[in-house]
């Protein structure tokens, strides 16, 4: 153990004096600051020695989770398997997916009915019965080690659910818990609070206070069954770091920091963003290089872009080591169904402008909505296109009220009021794979397929790491069976949940059938970006023009190597390219160019074009 302590300590004195004043600015506290680090020092030694040996391998090879090898998969373990047990017995299939990184949606004890989707946690030690214990998620990190995936996990700060421990003892008024939380007597600091604060979900969950049965007001910015925490209090910021390390003790390699941009509260402002979040996001950031180096912090931060970027910190002191590249997955969809790629290619060139050590998580679907947040001051300015107006047109094209739209999904949180609604759907639906196989029609499927692939290589041709939603990788529909469920039918988001279905996945290796098209697709499309040095994380990427404004061009340069990537967002036939001379290589079907000027691209079809003479 005396060696042990001398890797904390020679650890702990690299940050020790930021770290104190980071946490000494917040809360001015000598006694508070003492109790912190020797709970961080107790967390490391109770460390287990793989975990340990696993952190010296990743200190000694910092940029690991930045190769080009890494996909990402999401997935409820219900819904995948029924349980962490059966998640486990069917890591061989995630395997066969390609995947080694993998992201377990919310899991922890929630109360049945008013768990908003697993984000409103009563215990942050304990598994939601019904998945397991503890004792099987540990079990099933330490068989996702030895498989070569890292393992994700959410840890949700904001709030807790009423029903945890900490909210009970508040409730019956036990000295130390009331202040946990943001509790007042009457309304008048609540109202002045209102007056600067956005509401989160004005339509399903009003105002950000709610008043309790005995006439007490608590902060509840997402919903009234969670309580929003107080960070002011350094026994809460203590707790909590002692909650995220008691998960990343259980094997948990990259923790997801719920809603951050919301952790800190103040009266007068909207309490979005404020400077003492990111003061809180840096010593979360130290703590996990002290105790558990090997951890990475994901930040959900779904915001635009300009709020997004400030969570990486900066070199000398960073913060996230990954955030979730959001505007581009919205961006990506509103590309699809306008046909014109003009503000898909400005969100890119202000992805590229940012320095290649800022790691985006890329993605085309999550669990939750796709919400509209696009530049419509830009698009108003240079198509004329109005934000309320623009947004109806992009939810009547998902959800099929738009003539020949192929696309099914349904809105998510619709305020006809506001003019305002989100969307849902699987990618396979949204592409209108369900509406062609509905129709028995050969054609539109083939289309179908075409274009989920191209949104699939669009998304892999992003620099970061790409994350599929389980079930995509097989074209899983739409699930209507939640609008059966009275727990579910209020939230369309579980139109996009659905239980895995097995026997799709049966057909996979089936190249004939459609699941087969896509997961064999995808498959390639893996490898060949595995393989490629254009895709790793440090390549040049630009922007070109394709001479199209319905074809993305997207040029990566790595040594002497170059890839053009061309990606057709219309349902018609293109010709498009870029100005290079020389011949290329169309990667995915092996097809020989002499020029790249000109190249017959297909509905929704895509081409990755490797010069020949960078191939050496």
């Amino acid at each position: 153990m005396k060696n042990a302590k001398t890797v904390f300590d020679r650890r702990l004195s690299r940050h020790y004096d930021e770290l104190k004043w980071l946490y000494m600015e917040l809360y001015r506290d000598e006694e508070a600051f003492r109790y912190f680090l020797g709970m961080l020092n107790q967390c490391w030694k109770e460390r287990k020695k793989s975990l340990r040996d696993q952190d010296a391998r990743r200190e000694a090879d910092p940029n690991w989770y930045r190769r080009r090898e890494l996909l990402g998969m999401m997935l409820y373990a219900d819904a995948f398997a029924g349980s962490l047990e059966g998640v486990r017995k069917n890591l061989k299939y995630i395997r066969e997916c390609g995947v080694n990184y993998l992201h377990l949606m919310p899991l922890l004890d929630t109360p049945k009915g008013r768990s908003d989707g697993g984000y409103a946690v009563s215990d942050f030690r304990a598994v939601r019965p019904d998945l397991g214990t503890m004792g099987d998620l540990e079990s099933l990190a330490d068989a996702c080690r030895k498989a070569g995936i890292s393992l994700c996990l959410d840890f949700v700060m904001n709030h807790t659910s009423e029903e945890h421990e900490w909210a009970k003892k508040a409730r019956a008024g036990e000295t130390g818990y009331r202040e946990r939380y943001f509790f007042y007597n009457n309304w008048k600091i609540p109202m002045e609070f209102e007056k600067t604060v956005p509401q989160v979900f004005p339509t399903t969950a009003p105002g950000s206070f709610t008043q309790l049965e005995d006439g007490q007001i608590v902060m509840t910015s997402f919903y009234p069954y969670q309580w929003d925490l107080n960070y002011a209090n350094p026994v809460v910021f203590n707790d909590m770091t002692e909650n995220l390390l008691y998960l990343a003790n259980r094997g948990i390699d990259v923790v997801r920091l719920d809603a951050i941009p919301y952790i800190w509260k103040q009266l007068g402002t909207n309490c979005r963003n404020l400077p003492q979040v990111h003061t809180l996001a840096r010593m979360l950031r130290i703590v996990c290089e002290v105790v558990c180096p090997g951890v990475l912090l994901l930040g959900e931060v779904v915001m635009e872009p300009s709020k997004v970027a400030p969570y990486f910190g900066t070199p000398e002191k960073p913060e996230c080591h990954m955030l979730y590249n959001v505007t581009t997955m919205a961006t990506t969809w509103h590309t699809l169904a306008t046909g014109d790629v003009s503000l898909l290619r400005r969100q890119m060139d202000a992805v590229c402008e940012l320095p290649k050590d800022f790691l985006f998580l890329n993605y085309l679907r999550c669990h939750d909505d796709i919400g509209w947040g696009l530049d419509y001051p830009w698009l108003q300015e240079r198509f004329h296109i109005f934000e309320v107006a623009h947004k109806k047109y992009l939810n009547d094209w998902f959800t099929s009220r738009w003539p020949g739209s192929p696309a099914r999904g349904e809105l998510y949180n619709d305020d006809p009021r506001l003019g305002d609604a989100r969307l849902c759907g699987t990618t396979a639906s949204l592409c209108g794979l369900e509406a062609a196989d509905f129709e028995g029609d050969p054609f539109k499927l083939e289309r179908a397929v075409s274009c989920d692939l191209t949104l699939h290589a669009w998304m892999l041709s992003q620099s970061g790491i790409p994350v599929v939603y389980s079930g995509d990788e097989v074209g899983r529909f739409n699930d209507y069976t939640y609008h059966d469920d009275p727990d579910k039918r209020a939230d369309s988001r579980y139109l996009h949940r659905g239980t895995f279905q097995w026997g799709l996945a049966e057909y996979r290796k089936d190249p004939s059938t459609y699941q087969g098209k896509l997961f064999q697709g995808l498959r390639r499309l893996e490898d060949i970006r595995g393989a490629e040095p254009c895709f790793d994380a440090g390549a040049e990427v630009r922007t070109e023009d394709s001479g199209d404004s319905r074809v993305l061009a997207v040029s990566r340069r790595a040594g002497g190597r170059e890839l053009i990537c061309l990606f057709n967002f219309s349902n018609q036939f293109v010709w498009a390219g870029v100005d290079r001379e020389g011949a290329y290589t169309e990667l995915m079907y092996g097809t020989k160019y002499d020029s790249i000027h000109a190249v017959e691209l297909w509905p929704n079809g895509f081409a990755w074009l490797l010069r020949d003479d960078g191939a050496d």
